[in-house]
């Protein structure tokens, strides 16, 4: 071989040592990039498709047109160095699209907007009319959201509710009176310095379960799929059977299942066949849309077709009150219990469930249906509200009960009623038979309280008016604080009946009792979770001192568990931090 090439072979030679030089460069930059990736080994099937997460409605597609924009996006910077990487390593494998099932939960719970109860001057307004209530879903939907470390909504803070919630030890009904007993109490406010508490109460007899009436029941569920969550129907079913296990011969249970349409799934079936009872509640399965609408009518149909004279004729709904489908419009569906309710058949409502509750379809059928309505977040709750209470939540024993205070101007000159804010009537509603308020069943209590600035006390809110009416020295009552009335109607009755009673002056206690300390703590509790507007100098450790000194013998331990909820309450709230 020659020692130098011949010169028509030069040109060749240097395109040789270009194309080694480009070699010896590709190789040198790959190296700088570090290892490369093992490459996934060849599949022999074709690749299986990739979940696609689906847009949420109105979003814009960032398909086609949208994809080809952002392709021309020009990136300088650091973004380059990690691109031309991901060009000479094309088989590193890039990241899956997000699985659908990491999308953010929205949270779809409707609540009953409250506009809390103002100060009113007695001058002004001297009367005050509200319908009783009963309820205490909304007791057990805060804590279930406090358990979850949620503060709670305002509209969720239903304060008439939260008191209702607790037994009292007030006086029981006389033999041959009334069906309940009312009493009041006048104490120092622990809201604020200068102001009174005033407390209304009713109490009526508790009843034995052997003692209260036949039961025609019909349990109208939810199967939809909304309700497959283990806080729902599997939930409902274990609480059901607690109700099933206390049925008598003389009762009977139907069962009326609702998704996308309705369904009987059991006929009226004597209380005594409970195994019957309970093997068709556990087959319900969730599934479908929900048309609660259609329910409601079959499940009424079933309760009149069964119908007990002078018995507990109910129908029981449970769901978390998401209709959907069929009669969704809250109006339509008001109409239509308020006609059902003419039957003679009572409407309860259980809810359950979580992040798309609605609360406000719940609680407002109950109160249209003449019944009740009670939350459900445990066992122990299901066990409280249809064996503990069984009688109360069944058996009514005072329809259409209704109470008015008028103040007298010459002693208080301003009021606030605390809760019962979609309960108010106007005053003509009082003396209206025809006007629809709560029912009071066996053993329950209601509690009511006012909070009073008395004239000349300096506990006052708002000046008076300039060109105001002084009260007449003819109608000046000093003795009297306010007369309190009461009209109620026995079930089956038409015309209502009245109570009257003045509350003197002289019934100030110097300190509230007991009973009166912990509804204060309770209502304190209320107004500090909605923000503490009418808090005054409450706040969270004056609401667990009143709750320690009125707990009591607490034998179902309840009261104890609310001294815990104010710990929980007192931390979301944010009250914690801001003491460091």
């Amino acid at each position: 071989m020659p020692m130098y090439a011949h010169a028509t072979d030069r040109p060749r030679l240097r395109r040789r040592a270009s194309a080694l030089a480009l070699a010896l460069g590709v190789c040198f930059l790959a190296a700088c990039q570090g290892p490369a990736s093992k490459a996934p080994p060849p599949r022999s099937e074709p690749a299986a498709e990739e979940p696609s997460t689906r847009s949420p409605p109105g979003a814009t597609s960032t398909d086609g047109q949208d994809a080809s924009r952002l392709e021309q996006v020009m990136v300088t910077g650091s973004r380059v160095r990690a691109q031309e990487a991901a060009r000479m390593a094309p088989m590193v494998a890039s990241p899956a699209p997000p699985s659908p099932l990491s999308a953010p939960i929205v949270n779809r719970e409707n609540y009953s907007e409250i506009a809390p109860n103002g100060i009113h001057r007695v001058a002004e307004q001297p009367v005050s009319t509200f319908s009783i209530d009963v309820d205490t879903g909304a007791y057990s939907n805060l804590r279930r959201m406090l358990h979850a470390g949620q503060r709670p909504p305002s509209d969720a803070v239903r304060i008439e509710e939260l008191i209702n919630y607790f037994r009292y030890d007030y006086p029981r009904p006389r033999a041959g009176e009334a069906p309940f007993a009312f009493a009041t109490e006048l104490a120092p406010s622990p809201f604020h310095r200068g102001r009174l508490l005033l407390q209304v109460s009713l109490q009526t007899e508790a009843m034995d379960t052997r003692d209260l009436p036949p039961a025609n029941l019909v349990f109208l569920i939810d199967t939809s799929g909304s309700m497959q969550d283990a806080d729902k129907l599997p939930l409902l079913k274990r609480g059901f059977a607690l109700l099933v296990n206390q049925l008598r011969p003389q009762d009977s249970v139907a069962i009326v299942a609702y998704a996308g349409s309705a369904g009987l799934v059991l006929p009226p079936t004597k209380g005594s066949q409970r195994g019957e009872i309970l093997a068709a509640l556990e087959r319900l399965e969730a599934g479908g849309s929900t048309n609660g609408g259609a329910g409601i009518d079959l499940a009424y149909a079933v309760a009149r077709q069964a119908r007990i004279p002078d018995g507990i004729n109910r129908v029981i709904l449970a769901s978390d009150g998401d209709f959907n489908v069929g009669t969704v419009d809250h109006t339509a569906l008001e109409t239509l219990i308020a006609d059902q309710r003419q039957s003679g058949v009572a409407l309860s409502v259980l809810g359950f469930g979580t992040g798309n509750y609605n609360e406000q379809t719940a609680e407002r059928l109950a109160d249209i249906g003449n019944g009740n309505y009670a939350y459900i977040d445990s066992l122990l709750e299901a066990r409280k509200v249809l064996v503990a209470q069984m009688g109360g939540t069944l058996h009514t024993l005072a329809s259409d009960v209704k109470i008015q205070l008028e103040f007298n101007p010459a002693v208080v000159a301003e009021y606030r009623l605390l809760g019962y804010e979609n309960r108010l009537l106007a005053r003509e509603d009082f003396d209206n038979d025809r006007v629809d308020a709560g029912e009071i069943g066996a053993g329950h209590s209601v509690t009511a309280l006012y909070e009073l600035a008395l004239v000349g006390s300096g506990g006052e809110a708002n000046a008076p008016l300039r060109y105001a009416a002084p009260a007449s020295a003819g109608t000046q009552r000093s003795d009297e604080i306010a007369l309190l009335r009461l009209r109620y109607k026995r079930p089956g009755t038409e015309a209502s009946q009245l109570i009257e009673q003045p509350i003197a002056r002289a019934s100030l206690r110097e300190q509230a009792s007991p009973e009166l300390g912990f509804a204060a703590a309770v209502a304190g509790y209320g107004e500090l979770l909605r923000g503490g507007e009418h808090a005054g100098e409450m706040n969270w450790d004056r609401v667990e001192q009143l709750a320690v000194a009125g707990r009591g013998k607490d034998r179902d331990g309840l009261r104890g568990e609310f001294l815990q909820l104010v710990g929980l309450a007192r931390s979301v709230s944010g009250a914690d931090i801001s003491a460091r």
